[in-house]
């Protein structure tokens, strides 16, 4: 039996946000890859914030799945990772609520990336950012790039 984190069905998702001031001008990247083939994927808002564009990065890249797969997100966001692997069963038990009843920040892009992650098995991984993982790196350089008004 093959190793699922190796496994050619598994669809690896390198995901990062960027924000020119916060709120301000955002980007979001991606780096997919998925039996020896890569994707890069990129946009950005005028107006922002940075968890928003973490969001948005792994939303689209689920986004650009056509069929249900196996996935490991690789993040520098604790805030994305955390959300999906303990926050989210709380908020969407409360009806999108935290636990002193205020509004989930950011709940569009929260539901969202629940309704997405919902349609894959997906793995949640966090990495360290700026420490010179290559594709985490990418993300960064694609996110950068996805920031309007930059050239």
């Amino acid at each position: 039996m093959s190793d699922p984190a190796t496994a050619p069905d598994t669809v690896e998702i390198y995901a990062d946000g960027a924000c020119s001031g916060n709120p301000g001008p955002g980007g979001w990247g991606a780096v997919m890859r998925w039996r020896g083939h890569e994707k890069e994927l990129n946009g950005g808002e005028p107006d922002t914030t940075n968890n928003r564009m973490e969001l948005m990065a792994v939303i689209e890249s689920l986004r650009a799945l056509k069929r249900p797969m196996t996935i490991d997100v690789y993040t520098d966001s604790t805030y994305v990772q955390k959300g999906m692997t303990e926050w989210i069963w709380g908020w969407r038990k409360n009806n999108w609520r935290t636990a002193d009843k205020k509004p989930v920040k950011n709940a569009d892009l929260w539901q969202m990336l629940d309704a997405e992650a919902r349609r894959h098995t997906v793995r949640w991984h966090w990495v360290k950012g700026h420490a010179g993982h290559p594709e985490n790196e990418r993300a960064d350089a694609l996110a950068r790039a996805g920031v309007p008004g930059r050239s």
